[in-house]
């Protein structure tokens, strides 16, 4: 499953990113106050009558509006895609980051046309972000042009080469592509950078090759890499969803040595059992 970055999701870009907004989300947070006790009150001097106090007259500081940008960040953090795109069109010479961030709004709104066109305006203007040339792959994907998005991915690893990201994302569309051997490579490649990639990520998805097959190809190679990382929870999952699939069966994975630390495990047992009982 590919992801996509967001700006930092905003963090959501974290789009993604905020969306990126991060994001692959520019959630905002309202921050909680805590209230100040009041102290006890005091009994005023017979010879000093109390008095109000005097009324500040320190004008108050004038609120600065957010610019078009800051209000697209926001927007798309709150999944408003339009709107954020209404306000990122409003900046005067959008910069790269800008056209990046419009290009994810619209992806999120599955506009392939536009975002593919937002994202080859931000390129025009900074040609080594990996996050944009990654995020301009995910769109090749979906759209299932595996060729030109694997070329994209790899534009993005010779910029930033250790990034678990785009090597997760170039495996899954190397299995898309029947290429078993080199998709699991890069995904050991991934792991080995970031063992928990399959779990946490700081981008949005394209989630679903082209076939059931595909699909379950990927589960399946996914539960190899959450293995060697440890994870047996994600491992039994996947396995889960690449017998759903049709790529593999019970026996197979039975038989399968890279599935040896799960085989004593109740809840791999409780999924053998639950497959391989007929429906």
């Amino acid at each position: 499953m590919s992801r996509f970055d967001e700006p930092r999701r905003l963090a959501p870009v974290a789009l993604l990113a905020l969306v990126m907004a991060s994001p692959h989300a520019l959630a905002s947070q309202a921050s909680a106050q805590t209230p100040v006790p009041a102290s006890a009150p005091t009994q005023p001097s017979a010879q000093a009558p109390a008095q109000a106090p005097a009324e500040s007259t320190t004008p108050a500081a004038p609120v600065t509006p957010p610019t078009p940008e800051e209000l697209g960040d926001s927007l798309s953090g709150h999944q408003r895609y339009q709107a954020a795109i209404a306000a990122y069109s409003k900046v005067n010479n959008p910069d790269a980051a800008v056209w990046n961030k419009m290009g994810i709004a619209y992806q999120m709104m599955f506009n392939l046309k536009d975002a593919t066109r937002c994202y080859n305006a931000s390129i025009k203007l900074d040609s080594r972000s990996a996050t944009v040339l990654n995020n301009l792959a995910t769109v090749y994907d979906s759209l299932k042009q595996y060729g030109i998005a694997e070329r994209y991915y790899r534009k993005a690893l010779k910029v930033d080469p250790r990034s678990a990201l785009i090597l997760r994302n170039l495996g899954s569309n190397q299995l898309a592509q029947h290429k078993y051997k080199k998709g699991w490579e890069a995904y050991q490649s991934a792991l080995a950078i970031d063992p928990q990639i399959f779990q946490s990520h700081s981008g949005a998805s394209v989630e679903n090759p082209a076939s059931t097959q595909e699909r379950g190809a990927m589960h399946y190679y996914m539960a190899r890499g959450c293995v060697s990382a440890g994870n047996l929870e994600c491992a039994i999952q996947n396995l889960r969803l690449a017998i759903n699939e049709g790529y593999t069966n019970p026996r197979k994975i039975a038989t399968d040595s890279s599935f040896a630390s799960l085989y004593e495990l109740p809840a791999f047992q409780q999924m053998i059992a639950a497959q391989s009982t007929p429906q």
